[in-house]
């Protein structure tokens, strides 16, 4: 059998590291960038044939691609690929999302996000603290309205078992028009305009393309009624910043949940709106943790391990992005 070298980008505790080597196995040879002297960088790089990556352009230096030419496969530990270099990778390497590995917990997240904005938590909550207790104002039920979710993949399924379970019909647009998940109606892209004016609730999670890149925009904004609930945990270029501030500042019975930013620290190194969001009473806002549980980077790193796994076994894998998607 091959000996195949994994180079791991991505830095590790120990802990997790041997939970990494356990799933691999001895038939592969793992090297961990974080650890490896600076005199040895190029000779363990021009060696691996899979790369274990987070973000790549952090994690490597840009004369360090060059080095990549024996690398079959990069799995990220991320399950967006929006961040990767594309235009630097060999077109022969494949490369791999961890599809799925945070939709639990991002699912609760999407949930308590919706249910806070429905029953008007954080608004009634300041009311009270400065001494107003209004108890005659109107909640909404959820029950028999439509929740639409904007890419059906691992996150969209989970959230769509979890609306179902508050008794919500799922209104579904993926890249196929197919699933086998239970919903009430699916479709493409196509079909963005009936699902976003059949939706009480919108919940966005499709990745960061070419294609998705500000898909809501004033135009789709208008298409939705004038009273639903938007959630995005995607990222934020998905939505187009100006449009959803003047949009929000015009409906006031609109409401967004925004977990996912224009301008983050992890890649911008701040955290900065271009609009005073928070100024208006019907935005919830979180720091982009909606998969920040106990364990779930575990879980992640054990999903990861067993996609290559299965590449190194020439099984098909998961979450294989068309880079003609995002150059």
């Amino acid at each position: 059998m091959q000996m195949h070298t994994i180079v791991v980008t991505v830095a590790m505790s120990e802990v997790k590291r041997a939970m990494l080597e356990s799933i691999l196995g001895e038939e592969v040879r793992l090297s961990f960038l974080a650890n490896t002297p600076s005199n040895l960088r190029e000779q363990t790089l021009s060696e691996a044939t899979v790369l274990f990556s987070w973000l790549l352009p952090k994690e490597l230096g840009s004369n360090e691609f060059s080095l990549l030419k024996n690398v079959q496969m990069i799995q990220l530990l991320s399950a967006g690929a929006n961040h990767v270099p594309f235009t630097k990778l060999p077109l022969s390497i494949i490369v791999a999302g961890n599809i799925g590995a945070y939709a639990e917990p991002m699912a609760e997240h999407i949930l308590a996000m919706t249910l806070a904005l429905a029953k008007n938590l954080l608004k009634e909550h300041l009311k009270l603290a400065q001494g107003v207790f209004n108890q005659s104002t109107l909640n909404r039920l959820l029950r028999g309205s439509v929740c639409g979710i904007i890419g059906f993949g691992g996150i969209g399924r989970a959230t769509a078992r979890l609306m179902r379970g508050l008794g919500m019909r799922i209104y579904a647009v993926n890249t196929s028009g197919k699933t086998d998940e239970s919903v009430d109606f699916i479709g493409t892209m196509n079909d963005l305009q009936h699902v976003l004016s059949s939706s009480d609730v919108v919940v966005i999670t499709v990745p960061l393309t070419k294609a998705t890149r500000h898909c809501i925009e004033k135009r789709e904004l208008e298409w939705m009624k004038p009273d639903a609930i938007l959630i995005n945990v995607a990222r934020g270029d998905v939505i187009g910043e100006e449009a959803l501030y003047t949009h929000l500042l015009n409906h006031p019975d609109f409401k967004a949940g925004i977990d996912a930013w224009w301008i983050e620290p992890l890649h911008a190194g701040e955290f900065h709106t271009e609009y005073p969001f928070f100024s208006l009473p019907n935005v919830l806002g979180s720091p982009h943790n909606s998969t920040l549980v106990p364990g779930q980077r575990d879980e992640a790193i054990k999903r990861a391990a067993e996609n290559i796994s299965r590449f190194l076994k020439g099984v098909p894998v998961s979450g294989v992005v068309r880079r003609d998607d995002y150059i």
